[in-house]
């Protein structure tokens, strides 16, 4: 059996020279060499790197039982510069890992060392290590490097950290979790010229105005009251400054949604809101809509079955089904297209900072939890 304490301090140590050296999506070269050794001295069946540009799949097999399991972590930072000042910051300026992929992969790690030391199951286990998740482009770049066919599996488990949450606690829910995410970007296109001469031309800036509160109305005015929606406008730049109208104004942001069907009407009420706003102020409008996350579905099986390796590990008490779903959204999304499977979130305490917070650090504490799932899973799964 595994010294549970040494591996604990392992993934610590694993996490934390993770956190110290972040990189991008799709940059992630000297991360993956990393997992891809210490994989390898674990003794598995297979470890392939390069799956989907940066990414890495290892495979260990026990038993005789043809049947696959998947189990997967993601591995990029953020372009946020770390403002935290705890001994295994950042060393690279202006990226930090704000997210806590550090730990998912230190987990899954830390799993793979359990697996391949303590069997337990009967059949094959594949441990996905994927790249660029916070691009919403990873998980589409392994599958079509061909995952599925290379390393097939019938069912697929994440597991993310979650701030706010309790310190250790386990949440998950069948069916929708997370949401899909589009983005957006009007570029508004007049006449700039003298801020003393606004009738000489078709500035833009009124007419950015007016859309961006006329945009808020999609929600409150247009959709059924019992869809889920968010339209958040983030960005509003022009060409003007102090003494010059702007002769071009680019609007963009983000739009959360669980249903397909949401995701179109919201399309189609902006082009005409936009299209509608610009002929009222003489200027024209370009809209770029693109849907860059889909829904996150777990299946009802896989949640349940997962509800009951965390309630074995954690303790009733730790573990619960999430009342809702949330506007968030996960690159894991792909991989449930194609396969069932369950995401779930491991509470990184109530007093963590946020996720993509410049002073968020992953919580060490609940390294051996997540690990212990990830092989838990294995086991249930997968019975010896």
């Amino acid at each position: 059996m595994a010294d549970t304490d040494q591996l604990h301090q392992q993934m610590r140590t694993w996490r934390r020279h993770l956190h110290a050296h972040p990189e991008f999506g799709f940059e992630e070269a000297r991360t993956a060499a990393f997992v891809a050794e210490l994989l390898r001295g674990f003794g598995m069946d297979e470890v392939v790197e390069g799956v989907g540009g940066t990414g890495i799949v290892a495979t260990l097999r026990r038993g005789s039982s043809g049947r696959a399991i998947a189990l997967r972590a993601d591995m990029d930072a953020l372009r946020i510069a770390e403002t935290g000042e705890c001994a295994h910051r950042s060393t690279v300026p202006g990226t930090m890992h704000a997210c806590g992929h550090d730990g998912h992969t230190a987990m899954l790690l830390g799993a793979a060392r359990l697996l391949a030391e303590e069997g337990g199951f009967d059949g094959c286990v594949r441990f996905i290590f994927q790249p660029a998740e916070e691009w919403g482009r990873g998980a589409l770049a392994m599958l079509e490097d061909g995952l599925l066919e290379r390393f097939p599996f019938t069912e697929i488990y994440g597991l993310h950290n979650m701030p706010g949450q309790a310190l250790g606690s386990f949440t998950t829910r069948p069916g929708a979790i997370m949401s899909a995410e589009d983005n957006f970007e009007i570029v508004l296109t007049g006449l700039g010229g003298h801020a003393s001469r606004p009738q000489a031309g078709a500035e833009v800036m009124v007419a950015g105005a007016a859309l961006v509160t006329t945009l808020q109305e999609i929600v409150s005015r247009r959709l059924d009251p019992a869809d889920t929606a968010v339209v958040s406008v983030t960005q509003f730049v022009t060409d003007g400054t102090r003494n010059v109208l702007p002769g071009v104004a680019t609007i963009s942001g983000d739009v959360r949604s669980f249903d397909p069907a949401v995701s179109a009407a919201v399309e189609a009420y902006m082009r005409r809101i936009a299209q509608g706003i610009a002929y009222a102020h003489g200027v024209a409008a370009q809209v770029r809509y693109t849907r860059e996350f889909v829904p996150l579905v777990n299946d009802p099986a896989c949640a349940a079955e997962a509800l009951a390796v965390a309630t074995g590990i954690m303790g009733v008490e730790r573990v619960s089904v999430a009342a809702r779903p949330i506007t968030a959204s996960e690159d894991f999304a792909r991989f449930l297209e194609r396969v069932p499977g369950c995401f779930a979130f491991l509470g990184n305490g109530e007093g963590s900072p946020p996720l993509h917070n410049p002073g968020y650090d992953f919580a060490d504490a609940i390294l051996l939890d997540g690990a212990r799932f990830h092989a838990g899973i294995a086991r249930r799964r997968l019975p010896a």
